[in-house]
């Protein structure tokens, strides 16, 4: 004999649980959320005020001084900054999800010629890797290239040293494992080459992921500042957050200043994650593997 029926729960248990769902939602959002607010208000008042009232939810009034202060850090213009964060974290990112892209679909297509195996298995030693650990071998890499010796070498060794991303690579990967073989198999009896084949059939496949990985190279390129630090030879080729610590290296602890500089590296990445963040989650789900 079946056991007794289980009740379904009634239409006030059902809304008391989404209520207490809801609520512990947003207590968890409030939570992450509230540090970035802090930052922002902060950056609008002035030293003392943060001092006196650290916690304060509003500015007593909108103080510009500190925004006045980092225009020009170090003797470097603030935009000097800006566009060497725009440009290294665009061309890295372009780099470097090409290479893990077409590398990822060789692996795919060929995964048992010499060393495959070994590069799939560094990537994903890598992403557990420190990447401060690396930056000695790094460093002498970059300087037996020749790198160290012009601005423009600089910028070439800081776009190389960040621009290999592993959890793309395995992104990219998985994806390509869940796309049909007889999809590819039909093409190359049609006469089509491997290169023909990635670029026509199985990018266009790919975009959601495309667009994931550039995503996730943008936010972790933007943030990169230990690497940069290291190989960079002059100011001239700082980002954002590298100018951030030379700020606190100028200045001591001034908290207005250092808020303000943080609001500007922070708020850019916060934007284009929140605005393309369904597009992150479909890209991540189409580069699942399938149970």
């Amino acid at each position: 004999m079946s056991g007794p029926a289980r009740k379904k729960p009634s239409a006030a248990s059902r809304l008391a649980i989404q209520v207490v769902a809801y609520a512990a939602a947003i207590a968890i959002s409030i939570f992450f959320v509230y540090p970035f607010y802090w930052m922002i208000v902060n950056s609008f008042r002035t030293q003392e005020a943060v001092l006196s009232r650290p916690l304060a939810l509003l500015p007593e009034q909108f103080d510009f001084a500190a925004y006045e202060t980092i225009a020009n850090i170090g003797g470097v213009s603030l935009t000097t900054y800006l566009t060497n964060s725009l440009l290294i974290t665009a061309v890295a990112t372009a780099l470097g999800v090409s290479i893990m892209a077409m590398g990822a679909y060789a692996l795919y297509r060929s995964p048992k010629l010499p060393l495959f195996g070994t590069v799939r298995n560094t990537f994903l030693v890598a992403i557990m890797y420190p990447n401060m650990l690396l930056v000695i071998p790094l460093y002498f890499v970059v300087y037996y290239l020749g790198l160290l010796q012009s601005q423009a070498g600089n910028y070439v060794g800081i776009v190389l040293s960040i621009s290999i991303v592993p959890l793309v690579f395995i992104l990219f990967l998985q994806f390509f494992r869940n796309i049909p073989s007889e999809l590819l198999d039909a093409a190359v009896m049609d006469g089509a080459t491997e290169w023909q084949i990635f670029r026509r059939i199985v990018l266009p496949l790919a975009k959601p992921v495309v667009l994931t990985a550039c995503l996730i190279a943008v936010l972790l390129n933007w943030k990169q500042w230990f690497q940069i630090l290291v190989i960079s030879t002059s100011p001239d080729t700082y980002t954002l957050p590298v100018a951030l610590l030379s700020l606190n290296t100028e200045y001591g602890v001034n908290f207005q200043a250092t808020m303000a500089l943080a609001t500007l590296t922070c708020v850019p990445v916060i934007i284009v994650f929140i605005l393309t963040q369904r597009r992150v989650m479909s890209g991540f789900l189409a580069g699942a593997v399938k149970g």
